[in-house]
C-alpha cells in the first residue's frame, strides 16, 4: 500500500446542478468542515475548496483509498443533507498522480467554466491560507499547493491563455484599446441601465478610462448609477451635447428605434475636429445607426460584432490551452518523481546516520591514540573523513532516488537496509538535506 495516498473528491458545474452545489457550498462554514475532515479516521492532511462552480476536497490519508473515499462521502452527505445514493451520481474521485494533475488543471483555469479566467487561482490561494491557519496542510499538500501556484504562473508566462477576451464586456475593452491605443484619460458615456453595459463601463474604468457620464430615461436611475461610478448624470435630451466631449459610448436601452443617428454624428464629428469616437451598441433592437461606421474616425460595434470577437478569442484560448495542457503534463511528471523519492527518504536518512555514526566513533578512537595532533590537524582529518563519507554515499543515494519502477523500489530498499543492517540502528537521527 502506498504510504502517501493522495486523493481528490469533488463535484463541479459539469457534474452537478446548481441545486446540489448550493447545498454543499460552505462559504460560511469552511472552518467547521476543515475541522471535521481532519478528525476523520486515517486523515493526515486536508485542503478544502468551495466556490460557486465547484466543491473539492484534496487529502492525504493512511487508509486504503476506497475506505478513505467512503468516509469523506458520508461526511459530505451529512453536511449537505443529500442521500448518499443521490450524491454519488455527481461526484468524481481522482487518486494519486491523477489528483495532482487535476489540481494543476484547476489552478491554471483549464477546468473552469470560462477557460483562462484568473479568479480560481485566488480562490485556491484563499483556501490554502485557511488550511495553513487550521494546520491541516502538511509536507505533501504544502509542496503540492505551492507547485500548483508555480504551474499556474508558468502557464500565464509561457502561453496567452488569458490574453483574449471571452466575455462581451471584456471584448468591448479590447476593441476600445485597439481604436485608441490606450484608455488612460478617455471619457465614457453610458446610455441606459443594462447589466452588460454597466459591466463594460466598469471594465473600461478599471483599464484607465477617466470619467463616466450616465444618461437614462429615468433620471433617478441615472443619478444612482452615476454615484456608483463616481460620475455625472444627465437627461436623455442632453446626450447630443455630451457626444462632443466623450470618447466611448455604451448604449443599452429598450428603445424600439435608433437613439443616435448618422446625421447627428456627422455634424458632431466636425465640432470634435474628427477625434475618434467609439460606439458600443449592446441594445437589441439597436440604439446606434450602423451607417455611422462610414464616417472617418467613427466606429460602431453592435452585440453581434462583439460576439464574433468573443468567439474568435475563445478559439485562440483553446489553441493556447493545448500548450498549457502540455505544461501540466510536464509538471505532473516532475511532482510524481518527487513523490517517489519520499519512499526512499527514511532509508537514506538511516544510511547517512549509520555512516556518520561510524565516522565519528572511529575519529574519536584515532584522536584518543594520537594525542600529539593539534586542533588544526584534527579538523583537517575530520573534514577529509566527512568528504569521504559523502562520496561513498553519493552513488547509492542517487541510485535509490532515481528508481522510477515502483514495482521494484521495495526490493531495492530492502536490499539496501539488509546490506547496511539499517533496521538494527537503535537511535533515531534526521538529516534534512537528502
Amino acid at each position: 500500500m502506498n504510504a502517501h495516498n493522495i486523493l481528490l473528491l469533488g463535484l463541479n458545474y459539469r457534474t452537478a446542478p446548481i441545486e446540489i452545489r448550493e447545498k454543499l457550498s460552505a462559504a460560511q462554514h469552511t472552518d467547521e468542515i476543515l475541522s471535521q475532515l481532519i478528525r476523520l479516521s486515517g486523515m493526515k492532511e486536508v485542503f478544502f475548496l468551495s466556490t460557486c462552480n465547484r466543491v473539492e476536497i484534496l487529502f492525504v490519508t493512511k487508509n486504503v483509498p476506497e475506505v478513505a473515499v467512503k468516509i469523506v462521502k458520508n461526511l459530505l452527505s451529512d453536511y449537505g443533507k443529500i442521500p448518499l445514493t443521490q450524491l454519488q451520481k455527481f461526484l468524481y474521485v481522482y487518486s494519486h498522480i491523477n489528483a495532482v494533475k487535476h489540481l494543476f488543471r484547476v489552478a491554471s483555469s483549464l477546468d473552469s467554466m470560462v477557460l483562462g479566467e484568473p479568479q480560481i487561482l485566488g480562490q485556491i490561494k484563499d483556501a490554502y491560507r485557511l488550511a495553513l491557519k487550521h494546520r491541516t496542510a502538511g509536507p505533501i499538500l504544502n509542496r503540492l499547493l505551492h507547485k500548483a501556484f508555480s504551474v499556474a504562473k508558468r502557464i500565464r508566462t509561457e502561453t496567452k491563455l488569458a490574453h483574449h477576451a471571452v466575455s462581451v464586456s471584456y471584448a468591448a475593452v479590447e476593441m476600445a484599446k485597439k481604436i485608441f491605443g490606450h484608455l488612460e484619460g478617455k471619457r465614457i458615456m453610458l446610455i441606459g441601465a443594462g447589466e452588460m453595459a454597466e459591466l463594460a463601463a466598469q471594465h473600461l474604468l478599471n483599464n484607465g478610462a477617466k470619467s463616466l457620464i450616465v444618461a437614462n430615461r429615468t433620471l433617478e436611475r441615472a443619478i444612482e448609477l452615476a454615484e456608483r461610478f463616481h460620475g455625472q448624470a444627465i437627461s436623455m435630451e442632453e446626450i447630443k451635447d455630451a457626444l462632443k466631449e466623450v470618447d466611448i459610448i455604451i448604449s443599452s436601452t429598450g428603445a424600439p428605434h435608433f437613439i443616435i443617428h448618422y446625421e447627428d454624428i456627422k455634424q458632431i464629428m466636425r465640432e470634435r475636429r474628427h477625434r475618434p469616437i467609439f460606439f458600443i451598441d449592446i441594445a437589441v433592437p439597436r440604439d446606434i445607426d450602423p451607417k455611422i461606421n462610414k464616417l472617418d474616425n467613427a466606429y460602431v460595434y453592435d452585440i453581434d460584432d462583439l460576439q464574433s470577437v468573443v468567439e474568435e478569442n475563445r478559439l485562440k484560448r483553446q489553441k493556447e490551452a493545448i500548450k498549457a495542457e502540455r505544461i501540466v503534463e510536464e509538471e505532473t511528471i516532475k511532482f510524481q518523481r518527487w513523490l517517489e523519492t519520499l519512499e526512499v527518504v527514511p532509508t537514506i536518512i538511516a544510511l547517512k546516520y549509520k555512516l556518520e555514526t561510524i565516522r565519528l566513533k572511529e575519529l574519536n578512537k584515532t584522536f584518543n591514540r594520537l594525542k600529539h595532533l593539534s586542533e588544526e590537524d584534527k579538523k583537517a582529518i575530520s573534514i577529509m573523513t566527512e568528504a569521504m563519507i559523502k562520496k561513498i554515499l553519493h552513488d547509492p543515494i542517487t541510485f535509490l532516488k532515481q528508481k522510477e519502477n515502483r514495482d521494484k523500489i521495495d526490493f531495492y530498499l530492502d536490499i539496501t537496509r539488509q546490506l547496511f543492517n539499517l533496521d538494527n540502528i537503535e537511535e533515531k537521527h534526521e538529516y534534512h538535506k537528502t
